[in-house]
């Protein structure tokens, strides 16, 4: 069975954001990532996988190796998505400190 996964549900899993927070800064093999987990690599290699399939990593294969690197292009889905969000928030906590402020001057 395939299931569509899109990438919201890769980052769902804490993980899979793990793994993306290790990439960002370098590529790694699925061993070097499994390494840093206290779970078997087979788990490691099904949450690449999920990783892989929403375009979030990226695999190269060098020589015998097959490394992983994060893909940037990726993420501007999520922040296109998370973006409202944050502007609201931002306003609300704008609206809040000009009470603050108001309220600490009386």
């Amino acid at each position: 069975m395939n299931l569509r996964r899109d990438v919201f549900q890769a980052i769902a899993d804490p993980t899979r954001r793990s793994i993306l927070l290790m990439l960002m800064t370098q590529s790694m093999t699925a061993g070097a990532i499994a390494s840093n987990f206290d779970t078997a690599r087979p788990t490691v290699s099904k949450h690449l996988q999920i990783l892989t399939e929403c375009e979030l990593v990226r695999q190269k294969q060098q020589g015998r190796e097959m490394y992983y690197h994060f893909n940037p292009d990726k993420m501007k889905e999520i922040a296109d998505f998370i973006e409202p969000f944050r502007k609201m928030w931002d306003e609300k906590f704008n609206k809040l400190e000009a009470v603050m402020k108001n309220y600490k001057s009386k």
